[in-house]
């Protein structure tokens, strides 16, 4: 009720309408409250490491606030982690970026929305293969673009070919998004794979290359993940990489991204920044420096255990008649297609029609938890992650069979 003498709370905004909150904040919402209420739920579908942050990138963040760095910076982050990243790209790509075309926020994703933000126009298009990260269409959209969703298939290992790319290009594309590792299928493209692309992207020169290479310290085979600057460094102009220290060090919740790109662009984000969050967190830039400038101990020790369970989950999956999982070349999931089991009756009569139903039932005669394939644009899918204990996903393996073979098809 509406106190007197004050008045309505303002509406939201038209642009409200077009985004939606994230599928994959909502189920971590859902399982916390879950598990809050006394329910045993076995959660495949953790988004970060189980891994504490190292030890030496805490104590950095200890020495800076003892040294009072705790003021505001530049809105585009410290010299000292500009530097770190810079050299950190050097090892990766062997391009050299100058101070101008590095930009540091609140995390890899607020810099993918804020490179929206600052090119986007109404109607300008951006085309996101699928299966992709939940976020990537809606924050087109919030910022007046409109997602060109281009379907990738199992043949082609869910990667966008040269020949798709081409036909989803028009006069209004503005990006083109390269995720590697991919999120949800843990695909990586390879340097031929990606030169393909670039010679596409090269021929049109309105289109620009927004990679989201987050995870891609956390791989299964080349090292270190091929890039697109690297394979096309003419383009180097038109392609905006984006990455981060949260899945890598653990660091999700310290809350540390960067780009890397035309001085331009990242001018552009850093105004938009200023107006905004005003900096990254200077606790937190100190903690990602020494993330970034430390050795691969903890890296290569991690990416040895999910090694060990991603085999573990991909086998057990493997062997449930109805699911055919995918197993990832890089990052912490699994993707699996279940479209088979679409169309099978539960125990208690309910046909399953949708990925919905499908999780539902997943949940009522388990407990496990998954993400559903409609929210990455590839319903009769769903996406198992293995950041979480061996013991805790063989468990959550046996309820899944259990759901299944209680089906009838």
């Amino acid at each position: 009720m509406t106190h007197p003498g004050t008045l309505p709370a303002p509406a939201p905004a038209e642009r409200m309408s077009r985004v939606k909150e994230s599928p994959s904040s909502r189920v971590a919402d859902r399982v916390r409250d879950l598990q809050a209420a006394g329910r045993k739920v076995l959660p495949l579908t953790i988004g970060e490491p189980d891994f504490d942050t190292p030890d030496h990138v805490k104590e950095a963040a200890v020495a800076a606030i003892r040294a009072g760095e705790t003021k505001y910076t530049s809105a585009n982050g410290t010299p000292a982690l500009r530097q770190a990243i810079t050299a950190r790209l050097r090892r990766k790509t062997g391009q050299s970026y100058a101070t101008g075309e590095i930009c540091v926020g609140g995390g890899a994703k607020q810099l993918i929305f804020l490179a929206f933000m600052a090119t986007l126009d109404e109607g300008d298009e951006v085309i996101v293969p699928a299966p992709y990260w939940v976020s990537y269409p809606d924050m087109v959209t919030v910022n007046g673009g409109q997602p060109v969703v281009v379907a990738t298939t199992a043949a082609d290992g869910y990667k966008l070919t040269p020949d798709r790319l081409g036909e989803a290009i028009t006069d209004r594309t503005k990006w083109v998004v390269l995720n590697t590792p991919n999120n949800p299928t843990g695909a990586v493209y390879s340097e031929a794979e990606l030169r393909g692309l670039t010679d596409v992207v090269r021929a049109h020169p309105h289109v620009s290359v927004l990679c989201d290479e987050i995870y891609d310290e956390i791989n299964y085979g080349t090292r270190p993940v091929p890039s697109a600057v690297t394979v096309a460094p003419d383009l180097r102009e038109r392609i905006f990489l984006v990455n981060g220290v949260s899945k890598a060090y653990a660091m999700t919740g310290w809350r540390i991204g960067y780009g890397a790109g035309a001085a331009r662009l990242c001018a552009a984000i850093g105004t938009l920044q200023s107006q905004s969050s005003s900096c990254p967190s200077s606790v937190s830039q100190a903690a990602a420096v020494a993330a970034l400038n430390g050795g691969r101990e903890f890296i290569d020790r991690t990416v040895g255990v999910y090694a060990e369970r991603r085999d573990l989950l991909v086998s057990g999956l493997a062997a449930i008649d109805g699911l055919r999982p995918t197993a990832p070349e890089g990052g912490f999931y699994v993707w699996v297609d279940a479209s088979a089991l679409m169309g099978s009756v539960t125990p208690s009569g309910t046909e399953l029609t949708t990925d919905a139903d499908l999780a539902e039932h997943f949940l009522d005669t388990s407990g496990v938890v998954v993400i559903t394939g409609d929210a990455y644009g590839a319903p009769g899918h769903f996406r198992a992650s293995f950041a979480l204990s061996s013991e805790t996903i063989s468990e959550a393996v046996a309820g899944l069979a259990r759901s299944v073979e209680s089906l009838r098809r």
